[in-house]
């Protein structure tokens, strides 16, 4: 494959990755506000926020073994499509019934995008597979950011009904990836023949795999639950849609840049170090953040930054480690790495929003930075075969 045949899908994906995920993040910042004009509470607006990331993730292993089947880019060109037309329309909704129904068709839109982009992103990668797939993942969490600042923006600028417009920028670019990212071939792709229950059987057996799913379990556990979490708490503190939305806009933006640097730093500290480091770090950062929110708020704020960028500093690590175990399950990895893991953070956050009612947000954050720190212990597991040789 030449390299100008690697570019170019390269850079329709990261596109389409980037595009898709600005949709999946324009609810979090302004569901306190939608909560309000629906007249629901914290917990109520915390589930619902959840079953979007249940819809649009504990699905993408399943996806993911039928992309791994096919020679077309159906899943990427509709889902695309599901996800850019359904959840622009969640905030402009006239009742509780259909805000639900379009977060749920716009969260499958994502759940079908997400693993097979990941897999041909993988494929067209070439030698260099770490690097490109940073750059790839660095792309959806930048989207991921910008999605949040566009929401607020419209809000309070113009109000949420008028999020429907925001549908056209996945539309066009749908169309756009259809017609510039190449047919699947069998050449580009390798024939798979293998049976679902055959591959969950191995992905789930495999020690390693299961460790790698946990971290990611255990890093999105930190940032979905500064995402739906913290909205309320500035909200309640006064700040604006706007204000919230840029809070959460830097918070992943930076940790884009964490993804597009985990390749460097991985050369330089190793790779059981960026996991270390990643999964420890978040716990004292939580702290400091907690008990200066409120007397030095500035500083909280860059306190909260910083975690965003050691948060998703190890993001790709997992993701090239994951799939090289069993490369012939690319996008069914992706799915659970990427996806399955976020579901299951999705369903602890049902019940978060539950206790963070009852006891206060901050003690449910600093509990849940506790975790990954604790958990970090398993990472050498992942390097027995290195210590052993």
């Amino acid at each position: 494959m030449t390299n100008k045949s690697q570019k170019l899908p390269q850079i329709w994906l990261g596109g389409a990755h980037f595009v898709n995920d600005i949709y999946t993040g324009f609810l979090n910042p302004i569901m306190p506000f939608i909560a309000a004009k629906i007249g629901i509470s914290m917990a109520v607006a915390t589930i619902i926020l959840s079953m979007s990331h249940i819809f649009s993730s504990l699905l993408q292993p399943i996806f993911g073994f039928f992309a791994d089947q096919i020679y077309k880019r159906a899943f990427i060109f509709w889902g695309l499509l599901f996800t850019s037309c359904f959840i622009p329309l969640a905030p402009a909704s006239p009742n509780l019934f259909w805000m639900i129904v379009f977060i749920i068709l716009g969260s499958l839109g994502s759940s079908l995008f997400h693993p097979q982009a990941l897999g041909l992103a993988n494929k067209f990668s070439g030698a260099e597979t770490s690097k490109f797939l940073g750059i790839f993942i660095a792309m959806g969490t930048l989207g991921y950011s910008v999605g949040p600042l566009m929401s607020a923006f419209v809000t309070q600028f113009f109000g949420l009904d008028k999020m429907p417009i925001l549908s056209i920028i996945g539309i066009v670019w749908a169309c756009l990836m259809f017609k510039f990212v190449p047919k699947m071939s069998n050449h580009i792709i390798g024939k798979h023949s293998f049976k679902l229950n055959t591959a969950f059987k191995q992905i789930l057996s495999n020690r390693k795999l299961n460790i790698l799913n946990i971290i990611s379990m255990l890093k999105s556990l930190i940032s979905t639950s500064c995402f739906i979490l913290l909205p309320f708490l500035w909200k309640n503190m006064g700040y604006s849609p706007f204000f919230i939305g840029f809070a959460l806009f830097v918070f992943i933006f930076v940790g884009g840049i964490g993804s597009l640097l985990s390749n460097r730093f991985e050369k330089l500290v190793g790779t059981k170090n960026v996991f270390y480091f990643s999964m420890i770090s978040t716990l004292p950062l939580m702290f400091l953040f907690v008990t200066t929110y409120k007397s030095f708020p500035l500083f909280s704020f860059a306190v909260y930054f910083v975690m965003g960028f050691v948060t998703m500093l190890a993001v790709p690590v997992t993701m090239n480690m994951a799939q090289s175990i069993m490369p012939e399950y690319k996008s069914i990895i992706g799915g659970f790495i990427n996806g399955f893991s976020w579901g299951i953070v999705a369903l602890i956050m049902s019940l978060n929003g539950f206790v963070a009612q009852t006891f206060g947000i901050t003690k449910v954050l600093l509990g849940v930075a506790f975790i990954p720190a604790v958990f970090s212990v398993f990472v050498k597991y992942l390097f027995d075969d290195v210590a052993r040789s």
